[in-house]
């Protein structure tokens, strides 16, 4: 196997973004777990979250905030996190329950979800933003976490990778929506279909303009433009 030289900027710069993760390990943690979720502002599909433990020599090139990067670059990196990871999982809850507990909520519990699903359990949470109840773990959330810290990065790739496969599988049962394209945001196109075809079961009925579209008359749409 041929070894890739690293380059001093991309070292110094991955090292940095191990900060979070090094404290932790000063401070006595052994099993430091990153979590962060994605798909809280789409109309349609699941909110999705995934926790990952790295090992303490983890170095991987190009590990950013995922949605610093392109598709293309978040596929290649993917399989090579969840190769080297101690641990890694993946959680995603759907429209149904968005609509039942709220977004926040949804994200939170997907959070949690995916951190308890780890092995080994972690002994120290890095979270991205928000602190995560019910979860026996010590945390630190981070504001812009998925950009300062390597494992709550390496989690929001997983994250966005697994949910955005999920929107492809989707896009074959619904496929007028678009959904394979823009993984549920409202985007002119989505919208467009919106006001063609109406809700299906994936859109969120809590979120705007689904709600209004739902309350209409019978027989009468709403004008999105």
């Amino acid at each position: 196997m041929v070894k890739v030289k690293k380059k001093p900027e991309e070292t110094t710069r991955l090292e940095e973004l191990k900060e979070f993760e090094y404290r932790a390990y000063q401070e006595g943690f052994q099993t430091i777990a990153g979590t962060d979720e994605v798909g809280r502002g789409p109309l349609a599909g699941p909110v999705a979250a995934a926790a990952v433990i790295l090992p303490q020599d983890f170095f991987l090139e190009g590990v950013d905030d995922s949605k610093r990067l392109s598709d293309k670059k978040r596929r290649k990196l993917v399989d090579d996190i969840k190769k080297e990871a101690v641990s890694w999982a993946v959680a995603l809850l759907s429209p149904q329950y968005i609509d039942r507990e709220n977004i926040l909520q949804a994200s939170r519990e997907a959070m949690r979800l995916a951190v308890q699903a780890l092995r080994p359990a972690p002994d120290f949470l890095l979270v991205d933003a928000i602190k995560i109840p019910d979860l026996p773990i010590q945390q630190l959330p981070i504001i812009k976490g998925d950009s300062l810290s390597v494992s709550i990065a390496c989690a929001s790739i997983i994250a966005k990778v697994e949910r955005d496969e999920t929107m492809l599988a989707y896009d074959r049962l619904y496929p007028q929506y678009g959904l394979g394209k823009h993984k549920g945001y409202a985007t002119r196109e989505h919208l467009l279909a919106l006001q063609e075809f109406g809700p299906c079961p994936l859109h969120r009925r809590s979120f705007e303009p689904v709600k209004s579209m739902l309350k209409s008359s019978a027989g009468e749409q709403i004008t999105l433009f």
